[in-house]
């Protein structure tokens, strides 16, 4: 794991979209040290009109915006770990986007272990089986 949602204030793309994808994959993990086989990314283009920033309708051909939600498990990763990967999504983002807007954010969700997982097990439960095994 973890969870990656993007979201574009872009044109829909599949080359885009790909690219976010194995970009976000690819960081997520040699950054954060995290699976890449269950590390799952969910990219969604919000149409124009349905962004704002300021209050002012962000525009895409302007400058595109993107916002991404990762959630991870608390404490597996340092805040230096972090920083460094708020820093490379930003950007990698721009790469690919162009110049985005300042008010692109990058929002780190640290959970708790016994409160998530996959596969049906959380990952309290992997940790402890890991210790016991």
């Amino acid at each position: 794991m973890p969870l990656l949602n993007v979201k574009l204030s872009a044109k829909p793309d599949p080359v885009t979209t790909k690219s976010v994808a194995e970009l976000l994959t690819g960081l997520t993990n040699s950054i954060l040290k995290k699976r890449r086989e269950v590390t799952a990314v969910q990219v969604e283009y919000i149409p124009q009109g349905q962004w704002f920033i300021g209050g002012v309708e962000a525009v895409a051909s302007v400058k595109p915006t993107f916002s991404l939600d990762i959630k991870v498990t608390s404490g597996t990763n340092t805040k230096d770990e972090m920083r460094e990967y708020l820093a490379a999504v930003s950007a990698g983002m721009q790469k690919i986007l162009g110049t985005v807007d300042e008010a692109s954010y990058v929002v780190i969700h640290e959970l708790r272990a016994d409160s998530w997982g996959f596969g049906g097990l959380t990952q309290e439960h992997r940790y402890v089986h890991g210790k016991i095994t």
